[in-house]
């Protein structure tokens, strides 16, 4: 049981029937289970129009309005308030080991690494999929069964301040911050600010908790000053021989990649199933975060070993071509920032192919730094890759700086790319497929791997 009816009733002030008894919480219908206490909040839809499908289903539902003749409400004052009483209370009573992740690139695969290698310590709750804003970090506390002894939580962040209050609800015992970088500049205006936004992770850390900060970010040192600040003490990661966990060696393959750790003059070697260094870097950043949490890195090592990447993310897989041969697809379709996109590229030079192909769409959030941002991405393009499709504004200045033999098209949307890029591929061809989550670059992603359905 994950919340009796007097918990429900005692963490969110709410009222409720004795008989309440929940096994789980959603947000989603789609996905709902009997059991589950379906929260209606209120986004681009009221979460209330679909409490009759919930119930129907053997779900509850907590409300903040009269529903009429339907039973099994928790009744609140407001149900996203409500939804983050209950995260804080299933918090409360854990006596988890919490890890807090976040990032301007890598969070959601170094919090995926955690919940690998904390699975080999003990029983291990994570985030679910990237629900790491204002609602998805109290649905996975308020989600955590009593049992857990590993957590990871992963938080984000679209503007100033908001990565605080995520972390004062999270209570990390160990915060990490993986990377800064452009994303979201448009909203906060600097780096600078990025890096304090990130480094505010570290207000929430629990007595004697350690936040891990990358040594090689030209903000290590304000970062550091801030999370010493919210009370955390510090330990770095990075590739720097001043990093207290250090990346010694990296061998690149193909489709794979090894490293070799330093942890704090514990040596840890692991091999990935996903190229690219800097999938190297998120896992040391997990490992040390482990062992500063107290963790065995040995078992944990062991357990990430064979890591790969998820669909979105930079999963590689094998597709059908019009002229009835194959290409390797590179999906990082799921987001994108200029630091991303050219770690992305380094890994598409990595492919032995007949020709390497990157399908680009915007970065959003840029505000003015958006063009030249863009633009900066064409000398790596160029060396990357022999043809580049790009879709959407912004990376038109990227398109309009490559050299002429490199341009494959430029199109207003990923809609209208698709047809051409699956038209284009060739036997022997690899192709990356990268751009932020509004540019739909899953709409590639489908075309691609349809055609593979139809000349299968």
């Amino acid at each position: 049981m994950l919340w009796t009816a007097q918990e429900l009733r005692d963490a969110t002030g709410g009222t409720c029937v004795d008989s309440l008894e929940v096994t789980g919480v959603s947000i989603d219908t789609r996905s709902i289970a009997a059991g589950d206490l379906f929260v209606a909040l209120r986004d681009v839809r009221d979460g209330h129009e679909f409490v009759p499908q919930a119930v129907a289903r053997g779900a509850s539902a907590m409300v903040d309005r009269d529903l009429p003749g339907i039973a099994s409400l928790l009744r609140v004052e407001e149900t996203l308030a409500g939804l983050t009483a209950l995260g804080a209370a299933g918090r409360a009573r854990s006596e988890a080991r919490v890890i807090a992740v976040t990032g301007s690139v890598g969070k959601t695969t170094t919090k995926e690494m955690l919940k690998r290698a904390c699975a080999a310590l003990g029983v291990t709750h994570a985030s679910a999929a990237s629900y790491n804003n204002q609602w998805g970090v109290p649905l996975t506390l308020a989600r955590m069964p009593r049992n857990t002894e590993w957590a990871a939580v992963e938080i984000g962040m679209n503007h100033r301040h908001e990565i605080a209050p995520l972390a004062r609800l999270t209570q990390p015992h160990v915060c990490i911050v993986t990377t800064v970088g452009t994303a979201h500049i448009g909203h906060l205006g600097s780096p600078e600010e990025i890096a304090a936004e990130k480094a505010d992770i570290a207000a929430g850390i629990m007595p004697g908790g350690i936040a891990i900060l990358p040594q090689d970010s030209p903000h290590f040192a304000e970062m550091a000053d801030i999370a010493t600040a919210h009370g955390a003490q510090v330990v770095s990661f990075g590739e720097s021989p001043a990093a207290s966990a250090r990346l010694v060696a990296w061998r690149g393959a193909e489709a794979s990649s090894e490293a070799e750790f330093d942890l704090s003059g514990r040596y840890v070697a692991l091999r990935l199933d996903q190229p690219g260094k800097h999938m190297a870097m998120n896992a040391l950043a997990a490992l040390a975060a482990i062992q500063a949490a107290g963790g065995n890195t040995g078992l944990a090592a062991a357990a990430l070993s064979g890591f790969g990447a998820g669909a979105g993310r930079g999963e590689m897989r094998r597709i059908s071509t019009p002229d009835s041969g194959t290409a390797l697809l590179l999906d990082e379709s799921y987001n994108a920032s200029d630091s991303a996109i050219r770690a992305a590229l380094s890994v598409l030079t990595q492919q032995k192919a007949r020709r390497r192909i990157a399908v680009l769409g915007d970065m959003l959030e840029l505000g003015d730094f958006g063009p030249d941002l863009h633009a900066a991405l064409a000398s790596d393009a160029s060396n990357a890759a022999d043809l580049v499709y790009a879709c959407g504004p912004l990376m038109g200045h990227l398109f309009a700086a490559l050299p002429a033999s490199k341009r494959g098209a430029h199109t207003p949307d990923a809609v209208s790319l698709a047809p051409i890029v699956a038209a284009a591929l060739r036997d022997g061809d690899a192709v990356l497929v990268k751009g932020s989550l509004g540019m739909r670059m899953a709409d590639i992603i489908r075309a691609l791997t349809g055609a593979e359905r139809k000349t299968a």
